[in-house]
């Protein structure tokens, strides 16, 4: 891991904070000083900030969060705006979001202490489950795009006017209904199983549709149920089990992953000698031909 986001993940600093605490000469690992920003953190290294020792969480914590609107899904803001980290109790203040909800978006937002788990569900196929209201009826191309996916070369519309993601493409998604229309609006629910930068809005933009709502309401068949909005609660124990499952399947399918890839490099280079070993073969049949 990165040296700024191993301090971002176990302090309270942010990324940002970490960048220029490392150019200060703030931070050091195993006492000696270092300016390397690109520096890949070891399990046996020691890494110290302002002197004192920045010591990774061995246990896994994870809480649900009601985020409410108008509030930043990161640890510090240049501009000033409010971010979750404004609302969350300070004993959070290190926990890492699992995605992104944007700033206009609110609902079921998960924070942990262990970067791993973190990066494994964000990067996960796991159902995502929105209600979302748009300032347009559904349309039959919206229903098909819905159904069987879309890509688009300019995806710009409705996406954040910084951003610098402009092609994107939307699998199908796992579900959707429509629960209300009318003349001017729809409301749906949908489920997908991607976190794309601000997936949903690009979407109905395409349709020239603009998101007036959106509310995360799933993730991951953790339901946000009753929890008021700002507030939090720890995990159950059966969700506890359900993520200790998910982070054992992970690690044994990435293991599977590398040895099916050895493999695969091994056959490919056997078949390489093989044919070569026929190629050298024919051409010395053709030499012992010629000298009969």
């Amino acid at each position: 891991m990165r040296l700024n986001k191993f301090i971002s993940h176990n302090s309270k600093y942010s990324r940002r904070d970490a960048d220029k605490l490392i150019e200060a000469g703030e931070v050091s690992i195993d006492k000696k000083t270092t300016h390397d920003f690109a520096y890949d953190v070891q399990d046996e290294d020691r890494v110290f900030v302002k002197g004192k020792l920045i010591k990774p969480s061995s246990e896994l914590t994870i809480v649900v969060y009601n985020k409410p609107k108008g509030t930043l899904v990161t640890k510090k803001d240049d501009r000033g705006r409010t971010t979750i980290y404004h609302k969350l109790p300070g004993k959070f203040r290190h926990f890492v979001p699992v995605g992104r909800l944007d700033y206009a978006s609110e609902g079921i937002l998960l924070l942990t202490d262990s970067a791993e788990v973190a990066t494994a569900l964000m990067e996960s196929k796991l159902d995502r489950t929105y209600n979302l209201k748009i300032d347009k009826p559904v349309t039959e191309e919206m229903i098909s795009a819905m159904k069987e996916g879309l890509v688009l070369d300019d995806a710009r519309a409705g996406a954040h006017e910084k951003s610098k993601i402009f092609s994107m493409e939307f699998a199908p998604f796992a579900h959707f209904e429509i629960r209300g229309e009318g003349k001017s609006f729809s409301k749906l629910r949908v489920t997908i199983t991607e976190g794309k930068n601000r997936e949903l809005r690009r979407f109905f933009a395409h349709f020239e549709a603009k998101v007036l709502d959106l509310k995360r309401v799933s993730f991951g068949g953790i339901d946000l149920n009753n929890l008021p909005t700002n507030k939090t609660r720890f995990f159950t124990r059966r969700e506890y089990d359900d993520v200790h499952q998910f982070m054992k399947r992970r690690k044994a399918n990435a293991a599977a992953e590398v040895l099916n890839k050895a493999n695969a490099k091994k056959q490919e280079e056997e078949n390489l000698r093989e044919k070569e070993y026929q190629k050298n073969k024919a051409e010395n049949q053709k030499k012992f031909k010629k000298r009969d």
